[in-house]
């Protein structure tokens, strides 16, 4: 899980154009009329240049440093390595 709330708007900005992309598809498939077509279009080139935004932020935020995560504790909230 990741520290920064920069990090994880980024994150998320990665899995909405995820979505945007795949709506974008799943609706041209299913399109009727050529206006449906503009409309899918534009939502899978948004999706596109939105995901490449983020992931060269991402990598941005790699190069400097930043990019954080969380350590996970799995053993009921204490400390892996002191087991505290």
């Amino acid at each position: 899980m990741l520290k920064k709330k920069c990090d994880i708007n980024i994150q998320k900005t990665i899995k909405l154009a995820d979505a945007m992309i795949l709506l974008a598809r799943q609706g041209d498939e299913a399109r009727e009329d050529s206006g449906c077509g503009v409309l899918y279009g534009t939502l899978l080139d948004s999706g596109f240049k939105l995901k490449q935004l983020a992931l060269k932020e991402k990598a941005a935020h790699i190069n400097k440093g930043g990019w954080q995560e969380k350590e996970s504790t799995s053993q009921g909230g204490r400390d892996e390595k002191t087991n505290n």
